[in-house]
Order: C-alpha cells, then sequence, then structure tokens
C-alpha cells in the first residue's frame, strides 16, 4: 500500500469536514434571535432580487430556520422558493417541517420535483410524509421516485410503527470487515458522496452478517501498518427492527453513540437509528405519557381542529364520568350518616382533595421509577410500602394539624362544644391519615399492575388515580364519621 495514495484519501476527508464545520460556523455567525431570523428570512423570499443572490443569501441559514418560516409564506411564495433552491437543500428542510404540512407542501408542487425531494430525504422520514398523502398520489410519488430510494423506503415500511425497525435509516457507511486500510478510505470516500452519517462506519461480513464499528477518526489517523481488524469495535450496541420502541428505548438511551445499527432476525444490518432520532423518540414517550396524565388519548397542538381535540379527550371524561357517578352513589349509601351529621359535609373535599394528590404523587414516582428501571419483585413490594410509609408520616403530621385546627373552627365559628368540635375534628384528621395511605398504595400499585400485564404504566393518568382515590375518601371518610362518631359516640348535630 502507498503511503501517498492513503495520505490523498485523509486529505480529501479533512479538506470535507474542514468544509462541513466552515459552513456550520457561516450558518451560525449571525447571533440575532429566533424572530428575527424569520423576519430576515421572509424579507428575502418577498424581495426583487435575482434567483443568484437569493439563493447565496438563503444558504447563510439553517435549514430549520427556514422550515420555520414555511407556513408563513403563500402557495406563490413557497412555489419561489422551492425553485430557487437545489433539491439537496430542500430536502434538508422538509426534514426538519411536520409530516402533514410537509406533505401539504408537496401536493403543491410538481409531482415530479415532489418526487425528486422525497428521494433525496432521509428514508425513515420519508415513510412518515407518505403516510399523510392520498393513497392514489402516493403511489405516484413511488413510481416516480429512484429505485435505492424506494427499495429503503419497502424495507423501512415493513415495521409496525410500535418497532424500532420504523424509525431507522439507510443513511450510513458500511464496510466489508476484512479490507485493508487503503480499500476502506477509498470505499469510505466512494459512499460518503451519498450518504453523510459519516462519524461512524458499519462493518459486515461478506454475507452482510454485522461484525462491529469504527470511528471515523480511528480510520482516518490509522497508519500504513494498521491492522483494520485492530480499529473494529466488535462489541458495538446493536438493537433488532422488530423489538419494540418501548423496550428498547431505555438500553439505546444508555449508549452515547451518534446512531446504533439495527439487525434484522439473522443479524444482517438494515440500517441505523441515530441519537436525534433517539431524542425525538424519548420526546414523543414524554409527550404521550404527558397526554395520559392529562386525560387526554393522544397530545394535541394549538392548530388542531376541534373535532379532533374532542375525540381526545372524550373517552377518558366518559370514563371518569362513570367513575363519578360512582363516587356520588356511595355518598348516597351514607345519606343517614350526613343526616345527622350534617357539618362533616364541610370537610368532604378535604379529604378527598388530599387523597387524590397524594395518589398522584406516588403515581408520578411510580413511572419515573419504572422508566428507569426493571424492578424485581422484591424492589416492587418495597416501593409500595416505601410510598404508604410516606403517606402515614405526611398523614399522621397532617391529621394531627388538622385536628387541631379544625376542631378550634368548628367551636369557634359554628357554635359548637369544645368536645363535639375536637370529637369531629379528630375524625376527620383520622380520615386523612387513612385516606393518604390508601391512597399511596393505589397510586403505586395500579401503575405497578399495568406494567405487569404490559400495558402502558402511563394509561395510569392522574385524573383516573384521583378519581379511584376519591371513591376511597369517600368511603373511608364516611365510614369513620358512622362508625366513631355516630355509632360509638352517639353524636348528632
Amino acid at each position: 500500500m502507498k503511503d501517498k495514495d492513503v495520505e490523498d484519501l485523509r486529505l480529501w476527508f479533512c479538506m470535507f469536514l474542514c468544509w462541513k464545520r466552515i459552513r456550520r460556523a457561516k450558518v451560525m455567525e449571525n447571533t440575532q434571535d429566533y424572530q428575527d431570523y424569520r423576519a430576515e428570512i421572509l424579507g428575502i423570499v418577498r424581495s426583487n432580487a435575482s434567483p443568484g443572490i437569493m439563493r447565496n443569501k438563503l444558504e447563510d441559514y439553517h435549514e430549520n430556520d427556514l422550515a420555520d418560516v414555511f407556513p408563513d409564506l403563500s402557495v406563490a411564495e413557497r412555489r419561489k422558493l422551492c425553485r430557487i433552491l437545489n433539491l439537496d437543500m430542500l430536502a434538508d428542510i422538509f426534514e426538519y417541517i411536520d409530516e402533514k404540512q410537509a406533505a401539504e407542501y408537496l401536493d403543491d408542487m410538481d409531482v415530479r420535483k415532489a418526487a425528486a425531494i422525497l428521494s433525496r430525504m432521509e428514508t425513515d422520514a420519508v415513510v412518515n410524509v407518505l403516510r399523510m398523502i392520498p393513497k392514489e398520489k402516493r403511489a405516484l410519488l413511488l413510481e416516480l421516485m429512484d429505485d435505492d430510494a424506494r427499495k429503503d423506503m419497502a424495507v423501512i415500511a415493513a415495521f409496525d410503527d410500535e418497532e424500532i425497525g420504523s424509525r431507522m435509516t439507510t443513511n450510513y457507511i458500511e464496510i466489508r470487515e476484512n479490507l485493508t486500510v487503503k480499500q476502506a478510505m477509498t470505499e469510505l470516500v466512494s459512499q460518503a458522496a451519498k450518504n453523510d452519517n459519516i462519524s461512524t462506519i458499519f462493518m459486515v461480513t461478506e454475507d452482510h452478517t454485522f461484525y462491529g464499528a469504527m470511528d471515523l477518526k480511528d480510520l482516518i489517523t490509522a497508519r500504513q501498518d494498521t491492522r483494520l481488524e485492530d480499529l473494529i469495535v466488535t462489541s458495538y450496541p446493536y438493537v433488532y427492527g422488530h423489538e419494540l420502541i418501548d423496550d428498547c428505548i431505555e438500553k439505546l438511551k444508555d449508549y452515547s453513540e451518534n446512531s446504533i445499527p439495527i439487525l434484522n432476525n439473522d443479524n444482517k444490518l438494515l440500517g441505523v437509528i441515530t441519537s436525534q432520532s433517539i431524542v425525538d423518540l424519548v420526546d414523543d414517550e414524554m409527550g404521550e405519557d404527558y397526554a395520559m396524565f392529562a386525560g387526554l388519548t393522544a397530545e394535541e397542538d394549538l392548530k388542531e381542529p376541534l373535532k379532533e381535540s374532542m375525540k381526545k379527550r372524550l373517552p377518558w371524561l366518559l370514563v371518569l364520568l362513570a367513575l363519578g357517578t360512582v363516587v356520588s352513589s356511595v355518598v348516597g349509601v351514607f345519606e343517614q350518616v350526613v343526616s345527622q351529621l350534617t357539618i362533616i359535609m364541610c370537610f368532604q373535599s378535604l379529604i378527598l382533595d388530599m387523597a387524590g394528590n397524594v395518589g398522584t404523587q406516588s403515581l408520578a414516582v411510580t413511572i419515573r421509577v419504572l422508566m428507569d428501571e426493571s424492578l424485581t419483585g422484591k424492589q416492587k413490594v418495597e416501593l409500595v410500602f416505601k410510598e404508604m410509609k410516606i403517606a402515614l408520616s405526611n398523614g399522621a403530621l397532617l391529621g394531627i394539624i388538622s385536628f387541631l385546627i379544625l376542631g378550634l373552627y368548628i367551636a369557634l365559628f359554628k357554635g359548637k362544644t369544645w368536645a363535639f368540635a375536637y370529637a369531629v375534628s379528630g375524625c376527620i384528621g383520622l380520615s386523612l391519615m387513612v385516606a393518604m395511605v390508601i391512597s399511596g398504595a393505589v397510586g403505586t400499585l395500579i401503575p405497578l399492575f399495568f406494567k405487569k400485564i404490559n400495558v402502558d404504566p402511563a394509561v395510569a393518568s392522574g385524573p383516573l388515580i384521583t378519581t379511584i382515590n376519591d371513591l376511597v375518601a369517600v368511603i373511608t371518610y364516611y365510614g369513620l364519621c358512622g362508625i366513631l362518631l355516630i355509632g360509638v359516640l352517639h353524636l348528632a348535630g
């Protein structure tokens, strides 16, 4: 192997990396805020400058900033912008646009140009966009796209939305493991023109079985006598395409790699999932969990139609209405207790609210623990008892405070005797403590149960837990009042 050949390849790659850094610096040199970027870009698009001047100015901005102005442009202005910019830049811009909006914008342009843009986009992004396009036009776009892009999309589209393979990309560098350093550099240069995810190079065997990976830096700096085998990390992390996203997302988060390979069941390399896709997955997961906590069936956005927002909220509200009816019915069971001690109605909301708050706190802690760890049976029991001990300690403290303050309030402001006042406040304090302990257990046990039956624990949303704890609190409060105040102390009034 000639040193000059290797050095030429290294020089080419160093120049390539320097160009990327210079372009990034040029993009970032303007430190004005986000709103100023929008105003500047809109000003350029709406100016009367020549296409060449306009393109040169727009190339100074990041693709994400250009994507942000698309909703502010008219159809004519978007068509003007799409005529000015080259296909590669348009493809980069469309990857930052929401899939639904991207589908609308592509529908406004010539179908051949739309197909050319899709052919240059990341394959996972293309699959998401095509799902938003009507079936007839989708078939036409697929027919007009180049063969390689169509083949890559077919691989990704074969996976279900819940599987990690649906989020992979075929934009990566793949090299045989038995090449020399010079041959590897040559192969890298030939693939880099089409695939720009070059920081990590993936190695495969002759039959395309995944073998390992290496850093670009290690290959560029390798000396003539270095064995390529010495540069390969054979213990590199990987996941299988048919693994569920929820099952492998924690494993992906544990690694700080730029991209992780996706394999089929025969250990053949299919694609990679990038760190940005992992961030998006975590963000989606957190968004879904937040929606569930809020009592929604899915996330909403600001521009969502009324009908769609109602569809996301109504199912949970119907469930909560049914549970609320049960709670109200239970209150009716204790009608005799309420009729003899009407004053206890004044403090019902106190018991219900505190029980709901404790249950929601325990739920949040349990969901967080389940997201980060795989618990053993012993650890699950310890978690339940820990939450109950915390609820007992807080409940005892708040119960004592309620006993002292509410007794004083009933005696001074309700005109009751001190004995009556503190008998009622004592029952309230005891009910508060018992309801909080039970609510802590419920808020922990429900998500653990859902996890056990392979249902997302986030389904145990805040409103659901709160409503269940309302039921617990009502039974506890009125039950204790009936037993202690009427049954034991024979109080009424």
